[in-house]
């Protein structure tokens, strides 16, 4: 993947694109920094959680719904970016004719999960919050199986391309996904699905 990624390096949106609409359902590519990446196939735990997730935004905000790795949005305004995350939470119906790569403007938060592979550090920690906070999305919320903790990004800087707010709790807390998201959870039940 290393090489690919360094020839494709200078690639454009439509390249990525049409590489993207091209590839076997079994492969999920995504153009970050500047280059293209192959998103892992998720294991079933990881499944439980964007599950889990889902069923506390339909509980306490029904006129929200949270989009699975499906959806794809249109990050990193300067290199063309595009992310699938694996889960973006909008209005019910928002994504309705926007096509593969959505705008991210009604986007409220985006959920990322850890895979256990040599790219979570580079990739879920580093350029994924850096492309959500470049698109001005309000929230971004990773699940850190490896650290058995929640990351709640908030207050983005698209200019910078960061998150100016970062709080971390261990699994069995309460996290307060802030406004406009507007969600408690208790986080307990993630201890169950890490290895």
């Amino acid at each position: 993947m290393t090489v690919m990624a360094e020839r494709t390096s200078h690639m454009l949106v439509a390249e990525f694109e049409q590489i993207a609409s091209a590839a076997p359902e079994t492969v999920t590519l995504e153009f970050i920094g500047g280059r293209i990446e192959e998103k892992r196939v998720p294991d079933g735990d990881h499944g439980e959680i964007v599950k889990w997730v889902q069923k506390r935004c339909m509980q306490h905000r029904p006129d929200l719904w949270l989009y699975g790795d499906e959806r794809g949005l249109k990050v990193e305004e300067y290199r063309m970016g595009r992310a699938r995350p694996d889960g973006a939470l909008a209005r019910d119906g928002y994504f309705a004719g926007q096509g593969e790569w959505a705008d991210p403007d009604g986007v409220l938060m985006t959920v990322e999960i850890t895979s256990y592979d040599g790219d979570t550090e580079r990739r879920d920690r580093v350029e994924k919050p850096a492309a959500y906070a470049a698109a001005g999305i309000p929230v971004h919320l990773l699940v850190d199986r490896d650290s058995c903790e929640l990351v709640v990004h908030t207050n983005p800087a698209p200019d910078r391309g960061c998150y100016l707010d970062v709080h971390r709790a261990p699994f069995g807390e309460q996290v307060v996904l802030p406004d406009p998201v507007g969600i408690t959870l208790d986080t307990e039940i993630l201890k169950n699905y890490v290895r």
